[in-house]
């Protein structure tokens, strides 16, 4: 009896302790499993922290290029307006007063604005606007390895190649005008020195047609009169002014915008332009635009953020409006009342 006692007490205790074990098992299970998986988010967390980590080192090991106006010192000049660009210049093109200036004789690298002078070689040359050009390897930029749209093989007529040279400021359309010029691209740029010198451009030079090699260098006196001079060109003005342009290559249709966004603002009456942008230059800005009825030619180098050199026309146009029509900017000697002749 008491045997049997024995064993029905011991059974209804193993019952009684099963689910608890199976539990306590499930448990444990449960709780290697979180382990394991906190252990994993702890991995790829501390993964994710040591590639950023690298990244910030890479980035910091990388500072900016400093321009060769930075490296002059060009930005310690102070002016009347707190231009950002370290060299402008601002005339009347009618008058030829001089209504600002700030270091305007400083030669630096002009980046784009080089196309400027491009596409006035092409356009007194009379070639073909029609005559197809490919574009080629010699094409692609090995100066900065900036990229284009424009892949190798790509067939365009010249004037198609001009437009997207002054208004979006395409390198590889800008390299292949100068390269299919009669003689070659040797004999191009050797033309644009040529005009630059007819034009009273003593301070530049150029190198190759893009703007892309910080050999190709100008003052804002001598940019001044290229401006001056290419809008009476009305192929210029219209191209460089025009806001987009779509060009069919292929089966596809590459849509091209303006590199300067003031020529859709309704407060611009802009007659040509052209941006440009090299570290070496800095950001760059020519134009010439009507404000306040008087036609100004405005040369802006150098400006340091990518935005400051639409700031800088900003603040000129609103001192133009506000002030006398023969007024100056008044300046600690930046600023001077002269002629320029040209």
């Amino acid at each position: 009896m008491n045997r049997v006692v024995h064993t029905i007490a011991l059974s209804l205790l193993a019952l009684a302790l099963a689910p608890a074990s199976a539990e306590a098992g499930t448990g444990k299970r449960a709780a290697k499993q979180e382990s394991t998986s906190v252990v994993k988010r702890a991995r790829v967390s501390k993964s994710f922290v040591a590639k950023q980590s690298r990244r910030a080192s890479i980035i910091r090991l990388a500072p900016a290029k400093p321009s060769f106006g930075q490296l002059a010192g060009l930005h310690s000049t102070q002016d009347e307006l707190e231009l950002k660009s370290s060299v402008a210049l601002v005339i009347d093109q009618d008058t030829q007063q001089v209504l600002l200036s700030k270091n305007d004789s400083a030669v630096l690298p002009i980046a784009s604005i080089t196309k400027l002078m491009t596409g006035l070689v092409v356009s007194e040359a009379k070639l073909p606007m029609d005559e197809q050009i490919t574009i080629g390897q010699d094409d692609v930029d090995t100066e900065k390895g900036s990229s284009s749209r424009l892949r190798v093989g790509t067939t365009l007529s010249r004037g198609e190649l001009m437009h997207l040279a002054l208004m979006s400021s395409e390198n590889r359309a800008a390299h292949a005008l100068g390269r299919s010029y009669p003689g070659g691209l040797n004999a191009f740029v050797e033309a644009m020195n040529s005009r630059a010198k007819l034009l009273g451009m003593n301070d530049t030079k150029y190198v190759e047609p893009t703007g892309l090699s910080s050999r190709n260098q100008s003052s804002a006196q001598d940019l001044a009169r290229l401006v001056a001079f290419a809008a009476q060109d009305k192929m210029l003005s219209e191209l460089s002014t025009s806001p987009g342009h779509e060009v069919e290559i292929g089966r596809r249709t590459l849509a091209f915008h303006n590199t300067n966004r003031l020529v859709k603002n309704p407060n611009w009456e802009i007659g040509l332009q052209k941006t440009g942008y090299i570290s070496e230059a800095g950001q760059c800005l020519v134009m010439q635009a009507k404000v306040a009825g008087r036609k100004l030619i405005m040369v802006f180098l150098d400006s340091a953020g990518k935005l400051s050199r639409i700031g800088d026309a900003e603040r000129v146009r609103r001192w133009v409006e506000t002030h006398a029509p023969n007024g100056v900017v008044p300046s600690n000697g930046n600023t001077l009342i002269r002629q320029v002749s040209g």
